[in-house]
């Protein structure tokens, strides 16, 4: 690899610190230098005193962000966290775009502690899609056995119904297909459908068919294997099985809700349609737990596997 991979530390009073601590301990020397992380070194030191894993933090290639008032409380919401991590993600997204780092893994952040700030943003994806300039961007979860990539994510259950639209959902079934295009799979995608039983033929709503199934049309138009609408209550389950490589749902819960159950920590965050690779653990910050040294490190190992993956495929 010939650019390191970023890693950002989240909120400095959630678990971010630990998880990252615990990750490069458990790596040699020479493999850590293949990731920087953009953080706190106050902030990782005060979590190594919690784990004694023996990690010397002056290792560490560390792209140091200062903290007013020093280390922020684990497990306490402060505005100062807030700013420090969106500080954090726009050192990285700025030497992504450089070329200076092959992608960004990033650590939970606090939407609560990041609007105190001031950075008004829905979280990770909308602050990365304004810092890049995309027009939009889109969230996978990807996993060993379901992937699902949203049409919406963090807007009211109202306003995803109102979103959607053919335009938007055939987006989204393009920007599925390039990325398993990309990592050389040819994607098998279901679009779940909005209504029950995609609307029981306009008895529960007409949505599925004047919206979704012309956008699947048209995808299918453009050489994707795309299927659907598909009735949410069963296309989780055959997806599970075998049957389809990604699902397209129509709102945050509906794709959220089965692939935690199944892969709880094991599931990755993929940002979609930014100018920069990005993915990040499926999980928050644990106020309850920060500081304790009991948060898991497995999430985000899969996170950086496939931020590897992706850098390999950048290359080439």
């Amino acid at each position: 690899m010939s650019a390191p991979i970023g890693i950002t530390m989240g909120d400095p009073a959630g678990v971010g610190p630990e998880i990252i601590i615990k990750s490069m301990a458990s790596l040699t020397p020479e493999a850590r230098r293949d990731y920087r992380i953009f953080g706190n070194a106050d902030s990782l030191a005060a979590a190594e005193k919690v784990l004694r894993t023996g990690l010397n933090i002056g290792s560490l290639d560390l792209r140091q962000t200062d903290i007013p008032g020093g280390v922020v409380p684990f497990g306490k919401l402060d505005e100062r966290g807030g700013e420090a991590c969106f500080r954090f993600i726009e050192t990285a997204v700025r030497q992504a775009e450089r070329g200076e780092i092959a992608g960004i893994v990033t650590a939970p952040i606090n939407k609560a502690a990041l609007n105190a700030a001031g950075h008004h943003y829905d979280g990770h994806t909308g602050m990365l899609a304004s810092l890049t300039g995309a027009a939009s961007s889109f969230m996978l979860l990807t996993s060993e056995r379901l992937n699902v990539i949203h049409v919406s994510t963090h807007i009211s259950l109202k306003g995803a119904i109102d979103r959607a639209r053919t335009d938007r959902i055939l987006a989204t079934i393009r920007a599925g297909h390039q990325q398993f295009h990309r990592l050389g799979i040819q994607a098998r995608i279901a679009v779940a459908g909005l209504n029950p039983h995609c609307g029981e033929g306009g008895l529960f709503g007409d949505e599925d068919e004047l919206q979704i199934a012309p956008a699947v049309a048209a995808a299918r138009a453009e050489g994707i294997d795309a299927h659907g609408p598909v009735p949410a209550d069963t296309v989780f389950h055959r997806a599970y099985e075998g049957a389809f490589d990604l699902i397209v749902a129509q709102y945050h819960d509906q794709g959220h809700i089965p692939i935690k159950l199944v892969a709880f920590d094991t599931a990755v965050n993929v940002s979609l349609g930014l100018p920069i690779d990005r993915c990040s653990v499926d999980h928050g910050t644990a106020f309850d737990i920060a500081g304790k040294g009991i948060a898991k490190n497995v999430n985000l190992d899969h996170a950086l596997a496939y931020a590897r993956r992706m850098a390999a495929t950048r290359k080439a």
